[in-house]
Parts: structure tokens; sequence; C-alpha cells
């Protein structure tokens, strides 16, 4: 992927010069809000997660001559410490690597930790530990290290904490805390630590109760401890004199005599924020899970402090400083859980000092870090109440609203909407179903008019029935709202920019249904689509800027770093990443990594020379500079395009030819045999029988609710439809024993649903096979010319030019594609038309997408693919033509 092409030329210029570094003192950690410079020693640049950069040799003028400069496979490496040995290929890790004096540490796919030469890409030591040399492993999951005292601090299996030395790898201590009591602190594995003036801050995830917690850097002996779930009897009082019995918000003891908070999780999953002019750290304390799940909140009447707060501690004790709770009894997994944003800001002419939280819930809030009050307002919104699960009347909103919508759009289906709004919601949730013209309404008959007698609405709310927002409350049958599950910000940093002022988020958008035996964290909907971006607030006023929408989910450690160059970088789950203009939000450069970015980048400088690193597919750690020329196996810079990325939430069970079940569906039935009470009606997500179905381009499926022909002893007795989304090409309602049929005549993908209950939903891909046509195809010239001009990858532009011959009769119907051999992506023409005689299709391809998917050779072979009207049917050719690839 290249640079943006309608970017002017005068850029394009401007990036042949290399302008010099600018930058102060290295950030020395000893403040919440110095921008880091030269190096970038901790998870989110500072103590004050600001996620921003001194550095401006790469910036906005000059990005188009941004390269790779090494890549380095971390899991390949070899190990070094405390056993010597040979790496292992692997991948998956969601670190953001950090920069001290030149040197990259960072997390490993298997979980140790590894420190790589920044301006070669060198490994210059890489510890794995084992049972047999040091008696534990190591976790998988991690979210990156912190250096300091000479030492790096990490975290490994069996709740331990450990430290080595930062120059050899070699293990100083190892340490398993414990809090009072020798209590369980809670899970101690995923959290970035971090180091400050010869303490570890650290915090835990998972398990039944949660904490934050400090140790000596000298020795890892516990220093303090605080846990998320207020036992009975804590009470508290913050620095403004308000005393609260947080305690006394969990309910009534169980018949155990414990409270729900002994077992409620609230755990600060994600590290917290320094301020040492203050004395204080700031910790984001996360859902409640206990007395039943985190959709369940019956046994469990209250606030539940600290869940879903961010709480201030006293750096050296821990003790209670202030909090502020974002939601109250939540029964959603709402958890705000990402770092909190210390900066210094302007607001209204007054110099403040700001925290800003917030998380999944796609709210920020601006807290003055003093004492935890508001600074630009918050207001109480009423919800509706759902008597059986406690929940409050009111909720917490900024002044200024969410910066994502507040309910789910319950939007048209047509073939002319697709995607749609990336806010859309799945129909038949929450009794939103297609009228007539596909608009979907709400029905008053439903299935959720069992929660009728128990739900109650404001007036000011707008609707008797729940529309989808944030809040709405649900019980045993889901409830479709927005921004829950992965939605929102979830756990990506957050960041700062003291250039433009602005708070940057980046989100992600999955509608999700509650109701409380749902597994995890609710149901996010099957087939609907994963979306994401970046969103931009005026760090003064928290009003949104800007958003850059870029299509894929952003809320999973995609954590951005923004530069004193106005360049904004952040990754994305299929691999490529950005680089966004962080004044407007204007994508100005792109990068194929071939794997998921699960965090965040780093920049750093060595000499001379700004440069830019990340951590692809959990394993491959790219290097960028201006003028980097680095080359993969392939003679490309860029790594192949991995596979496709899959957009939409996918059904449950295999694949299954429809010849196998006589190309028919059974609704409301999780398999087309057993004949038993329980099986019948089926309201799971695997209640279509196939739920995945592949049936050739112009098969005839029948849909059919099964009634006593088929399972005498347990027929269906409810009423069940097939509604087709976002196309609504069909939606027949059919009482046990109809059928209905309808055929697939064009390829793709075609999703259904129940209007009984939407949770069993289906699919159909309806595909083609393809009609090679050898010889038909030819490249236009045949020397496929792919040398960036001036080294730097995102001068490979232009466009391949293929003529395919077609036999007479057969008439474009679009998705003209070119298969490459390095990938199973199928990539786009940008243009495709056929000669006034018909006789010969003429398709273009960009050379910046396919460059880095073609290896060298005399004979590459190339595939083009063109779907076609013929006998009223639509039909697929193909042809393959070996071309000559130079690079």
């Amino acid at each position: 992927m290249k640079f943006n092409p309608i970017l002017s030329s005068l850029i394009a210029i401007a990036a042949m010069t290399t302008p010099t570094i600018m930058f102060g003192a290295a950030a020395d950690l000893n403040a919440c809000c110095t921008p880091a410079d030269k190096d970038q020693p901790k998870v989110g640049g500072n103590l004050g997660n600001q996620s921003y950069s001194a550095l401006n040799q790469i910036n906005r003028s000059n990005i188009s001559n941004l390269g790779a400069a090494w890549m380095t496979s971390m899991s390949e490496a070899a190990v070094t410490t405390p056993t010597p040995g040979p790496g292992a290929a692997r991948s998956g890790q969601q670190t953001t690597p950090i920069v001290v004096d030149g040197v990259i540490y960072l997390d490993t796919p298997a979980g140790g930790v590894a420190a790589v030469d920044g301006a070669t890409g060198a490994v210059k030591w890489k510890w794995q530990p084992t049972t047999a040399d040091s008696g534990f492993g190591t976790n998988g999951t991690r979210r990156g290290v912190s250096v300091g005292d000479g030492k790096v601090f990490t975290l490994a299996a069996g709740g331990r904490v450990v430290a080595l030395d930062k120059n050899t790898g070699a293990q100083v201590w190892v340490s398993q805390p414990r809090g009072p009591g020798d209590a369980t602190l809670g899970g101690i594995a995923k959290g970035a630590t971090v180091y400050h003036d010869g303490m570890v801050y650290i915090g835990t995830n998972d398990g039944n109760r949660g904490s934050a917690f400090a140790v000596k850097s000298s020795d890892g002996s516990i220093v303090w401890s605080f846990y998320g779930g207020a036992e009975p009897g804590r009470v508290v009082t913050d620095v403004n004199g308000v005393t609260t019995d947080a305690g006394a918000t969990w309910g009534p003891l169980q018949a155990n005599g414990l409270s729900c908070a002994v077992t409620g999780g609230v755990t600060p999953w994600i590290h917290g924020s320094i301020d040492p002019e203050l004395g204080m750290a700031y910790y984001t304390f996360g859902n409640v899970r206990s007395c039943g799940s985190s959709q369940d909140g019956q046994q469990r009447p209250g606030d539940n402090l600290f869940g879903n707060s961010v709480v201030a501690l006293d750096l050296k004790t821990g003790a209670y400083k202030w909090h502020f709770q974002s939601i109250r009894h939540d029964i959603w997994d709402m958890d705000n859980v990402h770092p909190p944003v210390l900066a210094d800001v302007n607001v209204n002419g007054q110099q403040r000092k700001a925290l800003y939280y917030g998380s999944k819930s796609a709210m920020t809030f601006v807290l003055d870090r003093t004492n935890g009050k508001s600074i630009t307002g918050v207001v109480e919104k009423g919800r509706p109440q759902d008597s059986r699960q406690h929940t409050p009347a009111t909720q917490k909103f900024p002044a200024q609203g969410m910066w994502l919508p507040e309910c789910v759009v319950w939007e048209r289906l047509g073939t002319d909407n697709i995607p749609g709004d990336p806010w859309r919601g799945v129909p038949n949730y929450n009794g939103y179903q297609p009228d007539a013209s596909g608009n979907l309404v709400y029905n008053d008959t439903n299935y959720l008019d069992v929660d009728k007698p128990y739900v109650t609405y404001p007036s000011d709310y707008g609707a008797n029935h729940r529309k989808g927002c944030m809040y709405d409350p649900h019980f045993d049958y889901p409830v479709l709202s927005t921004t829950t599950q992965n939605g929102g910000a979830d756990w990506s940093n957050h960041g700062y920019s003291p250039r433009t002022n602005l708070v940057y988020i980046p989100y992600g958008v999955a509608n999700v249904a509650h109701y409380r035996s749902a597994g995890s964290n609710g149901l996010r909907a099957l087939g609907e689509y994963q979306t994401g971006g970046v969103v931009a607030l005026n760090a003064s006023t928290n009003e949104v800027v800007w958003r850059n929408h870029l299509g894929l989910d952003a809320a999973h450690g995609q954590s951005p770093l923004i530069t004193a160059g106005d360049v904004l970088f952040v990754g994305q789950p299929d691999g490529m990443f950005y680089a966004l203009d962080a004044v407007d939000g204007k994508t100005l450069w792109r990068f194929q990594t071939n794997g998921d970015v699960e965090g965040g980048a780093v920049t750093y400088t060595i000499g001379s020379t700004q440069y830019v690193a990340v951590l692809g597919q959990g394993d491959k750690l790219w290097a960028f500079k201006l003028g980097g020329s680095y080359k993969t196996a392939t003679g490309s810079s860029e790594a192949p395009t991995p596979a496709p990325f899959v957009v939409r939430r996918a059904v449950s069970g295999s694949a299954v030819e429809g010849s196998t079940v006589n190309n028919t569906v059974y609704l409301a039935r999780a398999n087309q045999t057993t004949d038993t009470a329980a099986s019948a009606d089926s309201i799971a997500t695997n209640g279509m029988s196939p739920t995945h179905m592949r049936v050739p381009v112009g098969t005839t499926v029948t849909f059919l609710n099964p009634g006593s022909a088929q399972f005498p002893v347990a027929p269906n007795t409810k009423v069940h439809c097939a509604t087709q989304f976002f196309e609504g090409l069909f939606n027949p309602k059919l009482a046990p024993g109809e059928s209905f049929q309808y055929k697939f005549t064009k390829e793709g993908e075609y999703f259904y649903n129940d209007c009984t209950d939407p949770r069993p939903t289906g699919k159909i891909v309806a595909y083609h096979e393809p009609q090679d046509m050898p010889g038909a195809l030819q490249f236009v010239p045949n020397i496929l010319n792919l040398r960036p001009a001036n080294g730097v990858f995102t001068s490979v532009q232009g466009l391949v030019t293929a003529m395919f011959k077609v036999p007479a009769g057969y008439t474009l119907d679009g998705s003209v594609q070119l298969k490459t051999p390095l990938s199973t992506t199928l990539f786009p023409a940008v243009t495709a038309k056929m000669t006034s005689d018909g006789k010969t299709l003429i398709a273009t391809f960009d050379k910046a997408l396919i460059d880095n998917n073609l290896p060298m050779g005399d004979a590459v072979p190339v595939t083009v693919t063109a779907n076609f009207m013929n006998g009223g049917a639509q039909k697929q050719l193909s042809s393959t033509a070996n071309v000559r690839v130079v690079k």
C-alpha cells in the first residue's frame, strides 16, 4: 500500500530533503507531561500516557518518503537467556515497544522479552524462561514492559513480576506479590508495567478480585495494593472531603457470608498514569462480573464501587485520594479501562490539570486530576429501567455527549444500501422488523414482550420500547445496543498532542446484544459489520473535531502515536499501518505489515535519524525512516497482503455443501435429525440447519419451518422467519410445515435471521465455478515494472493493464479482480470496460496494491476473474497469463 495519490506533487518534492531533528533533553519520566523525544521510555510515551513525541524529522511534508529500514522476526530470533536455544516461528502479541538509548524493548510472541538495536534490527538479547531453567514459564498475552534502575520489568506465569538486566536480559529478581493476609492480588499477567522513581506500578487482569499495586524496583517486594471491589466496611473520604461507604454499594452479603465485591473482578487490566508533582497514580478499574455474570445485576444492587471507575491513589502508599465512576451498576461489560491521559490544557482562559477518561462507552470525561471533579461538565440522563436488574435511574454523560452515536441506527434494507451506516442494526433485534419497503420499523408484538411488566422508560427517552441506546436494560432475551463489547475505545491507548490540542481516540463499532446468560461480554450480532477508526476531540471543550472511519476495528490495542511533525501513526487488524494528518485526520500514507497490528508504534532517534517502529502480526518488528529502502524476499518493501479480513460476524458451524442437504435449510433447528422437545423452536445462535451453506450460483434453496412431517415427536410450533440482511432480498414468515424457495443468481454471502428470536442466524454463500479461458488474457505490456522510482516503496505507482477476450453473448456484470501468487486476497480493478464490439474486457489494476503480492521472475502467473451475464445467469470467466515482473 502506498502514499495517498491525491496529495500534491509539491509534497513529493519536499520528501527528498531531510529536515534537522528538533528535540530537547530526553524525557526523564519525572513529570507527567514532558513529551518523549529521542527515546520513548514508556508504553504511552510518558507518565501521562500522551503517546506523543516531540520529534519532527518525519512530518506531513515528507511522509511520502517514509520507507522501511529493517524488519526482524521476534519469534525466530534465537533465545539467549536463561538457556540459549533456537527461536520458533510464532505470531500474536499485543505489546507496544519502548525505546531507551536507541534500544527497543518489547514482549515477544511467546511472552518473553527482547532487546533490539533500533538502528539495525539486530537482536541484542532475548529472554525466554522455562520451568526447567527458571521454575516458571511466560504469560502468553503481554502489553508492554518498562525500563528503569538498570532493569527491564515484565510479568511471567504464576503471578510473577520479573526484573531483567537491561544490558544482558539476565534475571535479576523474581517475585510473587501477595496482598494483605497473603490474599491474591488478581491475575498478574497482561498489563504493561510502569516504572517511576524506584517503584514498579502494575495492574491485574481477570480473576475474582483485581487490584492495582506497586513493588520496589530493587527487589520486587510489595509496597502497597488497592482492590477495585470495595469490601464491606470500606469507607473512603476523598480530597474534597466527601465520604463514601464504598463497601455498602454491593448490596447484602450472599448466603456464604461474602460480599459480591470479593468475587467481582473490577480489575485495572491496563496500565495507569502517574503525576509525580501531585504524587498521584491513576488507575481505571473495569467491569463487575460476580454473583451471576457481567450481564446479571440481580444479586448486587447498588453502584458497585469501584467498578467502572478511575481512582487516584497516593504514589508512595496507595492511599485513596478520589474516584470518578463513569457507569453505575454495570450490567453491560462496559469497562472503561483505557490508560488515563494527563495533560495541562487551557480551558476558558485557565490552565487546568486535566485527566481524560472513557472507553467502550464512547464517552470521554474531562476531569481535574487534582480532585476528580469535571472540567467540561457532566449531565445525568434518565435511562430505561428493569426492576429485576436494579438498574440505576440515571447514568453519567459528558455535557458534550458521546463521540459515537448513542443509539443503534435502524437502517433500511436494500441492495443499494450496502454496507450502509457503520452503526446499523441487524433486523429483528429489539422488535425492529422490515416492512414491505425494507424499512426497519418497530413491531409492538415481538420476542421482548415478556419484559414489558418490568421495564419503564423516562419521559425524555422518546419511545416506550428499547431503541438500542446506551444503557438499555436487558434480562433473559437479547437487547441490541451500542457501543458495547468491542465497540467504543475498549483498551487501546489514547493520545494527546500539545501542538494541536487534540485528544486522539481509536475506536471500534460493534453493536452488541446483552442478556443474562450471554457468554463472555455479550453477543455481537451475527452478520454485523465490524468497523472502526480514529476520532479527535478538542482537549479544551471535549467536542469532536474530526473522525477518520478507517473501516476496521481500532479499539483493541491499535494505539496512536502522535508526533510534533503533526503525523498520527496507527495500525489496523488487516496488517495496515497508517499515517494520518494529526490536524485534520486525512490519510497520508500506509504500509502493509502482513499481520494484525495489536499494539502501538514508537518513535526515536539514533544519531541524526528519526525512526518509527511497530510490531505486525505480534511478531514482525518493522522500523521505518525517511528514504528507507528495505526489501523483503519478494523484492518489495511491503509484506504480502494477508488473507481477506472477516468484516462480518461469522455464523457458527463449518460450511456445508448445499447438495448434501438437498439445498434445504431448517429454520429454528440446530440440526436436521434430532427429534426432541429441547430441539424444537431453537433460539440458539446455531438454530439454523445448516448455519453455513455453500451453493453454486443459480441454485434454488428451500427454507423450511419443519413440522410434524419432519419431526413427528417434537415439531416446531411457532412461526419462524428467514429475514435476509442487509440486502433485504427475502423475508418469509413460515408456519410449521411451510417452506419458501429463493434462487441465488449472483455470487455473495447472504445472511438471514429469525423474527421469533433474532439469535438463530444462517448464511448462504453463493459461489462461482469459474470457466477457465486459456489464452484469453494478456497484459500490455507483458513486463510489469514495479521498481520504485526513487528507491522508496511509495514511488511504485501507476496502472497495470489487462486485456481479456470474452466469448460472444457475455455482458460484463462487475467484480473484475486480479489474483496474485503471494496472497489469497483478490484485488479489484481500478477501471473495467468492454470494447465497443463487446469482444474484449480492458481492466486496469493499481501497481501500489499488487507489487508486494507478486514475486520477481520471468514467468509469474497472474489471474484475472470477471463476472458476466449470459443466458440470464451470472457466470464467472477466468484466465491466467505469465508475465515478467521486475523490481
